[in-house]
């Protein structure tokens, strides 16, 4: 499983929202790009980043920041906040960006996503952010009345290559991820989920473990990295593509070799 960095950007700063409540933020450091290139540095394979701002304004505002750190580092970096048009996913995706996520379209302009889906094939995600089951949008400003699951069907129908699954309770609280909306979403639909969403400790993270055949591939971590409650490289070391527990032991010359 992926461990993908958060890294959150409002106003050129890296900094974490509490359940997506703008006025409850924490600054985290002044330059996102000494942050990326240590998540980079610590064995992150992805890069996880949102434009706050944009996705408050229906419009990218962080570009800036985004293409410095597109520059600073060699790894994918997948990108939403915003992204509510033709054109400024096809800025983004122009910069080297490997995935753009889309939010809010995937409710207002479904034929968006599929127009962008078939033209720029896997690189399209939708990020999907629950409220009580329910899709959240514009920056989880509002709350629609559209399922997570049935949403995540239509967008699979429409060819996106994965889907993010945030539940904004837990966004930011370190509370734990949600494992029974996770499940039941993973069994609805059959491309990859991404977790997204309240992981304080290596605990949360194996847990998600038991979600992997069912297609949860990767999880995103961003509070709890700049905390310190989870050490990015013992997460890798935990559930990464060679985690401790799928290491054949070394028997020696036991009996039992």
């Amino acid at each position: 499983m992926e461990v993908i960095p958060a890294i959150d950007l409002l106003e050129g700063r890296c900094v974490r929202l509490y359940q997506g409540d703008y006025d409850r933020s924490d600054v985290f450091n002044e330059d996102p790009v000494a942050v990326a290139k240590q998540w980079v540095d610590e064995g992150a394979t992805r890069l996880h980043l949102v434009d706050l701002d944009g996705a408050k304004a229906g419009e990218p505002r962080n570009l800036k920041s985004i293409e410095a750190i597109a520059r600073a580092v060699s790894v994918p970096i997948q990108v939403g906040g915003g992204l509510r048009d033709y054109a400024s996913v096809a800025n983004l995706l122009s910069l080297g960006i490997d995935r753009a996520i889309l939010g809010t379209v995937a409710v207002e302009k479904p034929e968006l996503v599929q127009q962008l889906a078939q033209e720029f094939p896997g690189h399209i995600v939708v990020g999907i952010d629950a409220r009580d089951g329910k899709v959240a949008t514009r920056g989880w400003l509002e709350t629609s009345e559209v399922l997570a699951t049935v949403l995540a069907q239509q967008m699979v129908a429409l060819g996106v290559a994965a889907i993010i699954y945030t539940d904004i309770h837990r966004d930011g609280t370190l509370a734990g991820p949600n494992i029974p909306a996770l499940r039941e979403l993973a069994r609805a639909i059959d491309i990859p989920i991404v977790a997204s969403g309240g992981v304080s400790s290596l605990t949360d993270l194996l847990s998600l473990l038991a979600l992997e055949p069912l297609g949860v591939n990767s999880v995103i971590v961003g509070r709890a990295l700049y905390t310190g409650d989870v050490s990015l490289k013992e997460a890798i070391q935990a559930i990464g593509p060679a985690r401790i527990q799928d290491v054949p032991p070394d028997f020696g010359s036991s009996t039992f070799a």
